[in-house]
C-alpha cells in the first residue's frame, strides 16, 4: 500500500548513521533532508548526544520534530527550545558504580551528563577530550561529589578492549535497580535509567504528538538501536551497521554512513510515496 509522505516520522541515529564525527553529515544526507522536509515528510534525530552537540552537528538542518537526546533521557524540542521529558539517573546508585568501576579501571574516562545535557568530566583521559572535540561539547571538570543533580547519563570511555572489560566487569556487580548499563559504542558504556531508552523514548513521544508507531520509521546502526528500530512501525540499518543489526532491520541501505545512507534511504522513500 502506497504511503503519505506527510503521515511518515523518520527517527535517525546520528553518529556512524547520519554523521561521521571526523567529516561530519555528509552534504547529499542535508539535501535529501531538506528536500523530505519541504514535501512534507518530518525528520527528527535520536541520539546519545546531548541537545547542545545535536544542535552544533545539525547545523542549518531544521528538524520537525523533538530530538530524542541522551539516549531517551531528554525529549528536547529545538523550535521551543525546551525540554519535553527529563529522565534521571538514582545518583547514589550511579555514583557507587563509578567509584567501584574507577577503582578496577582508573584509567578509563568518566564522563557525567546532567540537566539538560551539560557535561561535568569526573576522570579525563584521551578518549572524553576527542568526545568533547568531536562532538563540540564544552565541559566541566569536578569530582563527581561537585556534580549537579539531575543526573542524565554516565559515560565511561576507552579504547574498545578496555570497554569490554568494562561490561564484562559490570555484569558481576550489582549497584541496585534504578539504573542500568548499556553498550553505545565501541569505545562508550554508559548509565542509564531504568526503563528510559530510545524505544521508550519514542513511545512518548508519539504519545504526545497522537502519532500511531506503525508511522515511524527509524534509522540505526548499531545495538543501542535495536529496541528503538524493532519499536518503530519500520526499521531501516545503514551499510555500516554490524550483522546483527541488519538482521534485525526491514531494510538496510546500499550506502555507508560516510557515503550517504540516509540521502539514499530518504530519496527513496520520497520515490515510492510520490509515483503515481
Amino acid at each position: 500500500m502506497k504511503r503519505n509522505l506527510k503521515d511518515l516520522l523518520v527517527f535517525c541515529d546520528m553518529d556512524n548513521t547520519l554523521l561521521t564525527a571526523k567529516e561530519g553529515i555528509p552534504e547529499c544526507n542535508r539535501t535529501v533532508i531538506r528536500l523530505f522536509t519541504s514535501m512534507g515528510g518530518h525528520f527528527t534525530v535520536a541520539s546519545g548526544r546531548p541537545p547542545a552537540s545535536i544542535r552544533a552537528a545539525l547545523g542549518d538542518i531544521r528538524l520537525s520534530l523533538p530530538a530524542i537526546s541522551c539516549n531517551g533521557s531528554l525529549l528536547y524540542d529545538f523550535g521551543a527550545d525546551r525540554v519535553l521529558r527529563h529522565a534521571t539517573l538514582e545518583r547514589g546508585q550511579a555514583t557507587a558504580a563509578i567509584q567501584d568501576i574507577l577503582t578496577k579501571f582508573p584509567r578509563l574516562g568518566v564522563e557525567v551528563m546532567a540537566g539538560a545535557g551539560d557535561m561535568y568530566v569526573v576522570r579525563a583521559n584521551p578518549y572524553t577530550h576527542a568526545h568533547q572535540v568531536d562532538e563540540k561539547i564544552s565541559s566541566v571538570a569536578c569530582p563527581v561529589e561537585s556534580v549537579p543533580d539531575g543526573w542524565v547519563k554516565v559515560v565511561f570511555a576507552a579504547d574498545p578492549e578496555t570497554i569490554r572489560k568494562v561490561g564484562q566487569y559490570a555484569k558481576t556487580r550489582y549497584y541496585g535497580r534504578e539504573n542500568y548499563f548499556l553498550a553505545t559504542n565501541s569505545i562508550y558504556y554508559e548509565i542509564m535509567p531504568a526503563s528510559v531508552g530510545k524505544a521508550s523514548a519514542l513511545r512518548d513521544l508519539c504519545t504526545l504528538l497522537n502519532v500511531p508507531l506503525e508511522n515511524t520509521i527509524v534509522i540505526g546502526d548499531y545495538y543501542n538501536d535495536l529496541e528503538m528500530m524493532q519499536a518503530a512501525g519500520y526499521s531501516v540499518a545503514v551499510a555500516n551497521a554490524p550483522p546483527e543489526v541488519k538482521a534485525a532491520a526491514d531494510e538496510v541501505t546500499n550506502c555507508s554512513c560516510a557515503d550517504g545512507a540516509v540521502g539514499e534511504y530518504l530519496y527513496k522513500l520520497i520515490e515510492e510515496c510520490t509515483a503515481l
